[in-house]
């Protein structure tokens, strides 16, 4: 199925000329030298006394080298959420298109639907965590401008099956959007790959996760250019700090570190998937490709106060839907989780 831009843009935003920040017209200058007095900024250094690079091109210069795209298949934000909500403002209409998502996932996509009037048309994964393709294609009508998957997904850990994605791009007209926050802790390998072959792909990640930068707020959105072209007219100028910016950079440097935490993260997930099993009150623990378990207990209400007045703090996602009587279990440093090992086998 061909994929046009232009068919689920809103029609506002086609013609909405983007605002221009006082130093977007220098992006292409050297301006070490250069005196500025066009924004109004306090002019004494301290570090942080100018306006941000609104186009952050120092952080975009390391991701694109990293992942093999261009700079310009790359738009960053005020963390994933803010790259999310700029999704629905720029492809769809308030009160008239609607999304896909597909619970049990990542409740942010309700919440922004619900924020920007757009209906969120919900199609439950099936019971083994898979997306159940025909189901989501005839729940598409005219109207439906984006498909949410999260692969790995949150909470279940699992990842979605090639063949599932590669239908669902083929046969939907508007944007499939693979969010992969937990993709490092994966052995498949990213969607990235494959952005030249599918028009209508949308790659969110996150520097939250693996990259141990969550109190940054830094989310990553890769698509094509025309993509990417219409998300930059409606975001606002100075969405990542200068802060934030200097801290991804230095961080992105240190990709040895980042493979070594990654690395000790999965082997800790390894080492608490063993002894789960034998825990009496566990009926079942999920696979999983994150930084977290799944696990189904014989009553998740009772056993997560249990670990609270024990000091552990744990998610219970009993109310999600195929989620009855499950806790998830974030993967913490070995100390860490050698106490929730001790105080799960001490609960009767």
């Amino acid at each position: 199925m061909e994929f046009d831009i232009n068919t689920i843009t809103r029609e506002n935003v086609k013609t909405l000329k983007p605002y221009s920040s006082a130093r977007d017209e220098f992006e292409d200058f050297d301006t070490a030298e250069m005196i500025f007095l066009d924004a109004n900024e306090n002019p004494f250094q301290n570090g942080v006394n100018r306006y941000p690079d609104p186009q952050q091109n120092s952080v975009k210069a390391i991701l694109a080298k990293n992942n093999n795209v261009k700079q310009s298949q790359i738009l960053l934000g005020n963390g994933s959420d803010e790259v999310l909500d700029l999704l629905f403002r720029a492809f769809c209409e308030p009160k008239t298109d609607n999304i896909i998502s597909l619970p049990p996932t990542y409740g942010m996509y309700g919440v922004l639907a619900n924020i920007n009037a757009v209906e969120n048309r919900e199609v439950l994964l099936s019971t083994d965590f898979q997306p159940q393709v025909e189901k989501i294609l005839d729940t598409v009508d005219e109207n439906t401008k984006i498909i949410f998957l999260c692969s790995p997904n949150n909470p279940t850990g699992n990842s979605f099956s090639d063949e599932s994605v590669v239908k669902l791009l083929q046969n939907f007209k508007g944007l499939v959007v693979i969010d992969e926050a937990y993709i490092d802790f994966s052995d498949k390998e990213s969607w990235l790959g494959k952005m030249e072959q599918y028009p209508n792909l949308v790659i969110t990640q996150t520097l939250s996760k693996a990259y141990g930068l969550a109190g940054i707020r830094l989310g990553i959105c890769y698509a094509s250019e025309a993509v990417i072209s219409v998300l930059n007219k409606i975001k606002p100028p100075y969405n990542v700090n200068e802060l934030t910016q200097q801290r991804a950079i230095e961080r992105l440097k240190d990709g040895e570190k980042i493979k070594q935490e990654i690395a000790a993260i999965i082997e800790q997930r390894e080492e608490l998937l063993k002894v789960l099993n034998d825990i009496s009150f566990v009926q079942n623990v999920y696979p999983t490709e994150a930084n977290f378990v799944l696990v189904k207990v014989d009553n998740a209400n009772k056993r997560y106060d249990e670990l609270i007045e024990k000091g552990i703090v744990i998610r219970n996602r009993t109310t999600q839907p195929l989620c009855e009587n499950c806790l998830r279990f974030t993967i913490g440093i070995p100390d860490e989780n050698a106490v929730l090992i001790k105080e799960l086998k001490l609960l009767k």
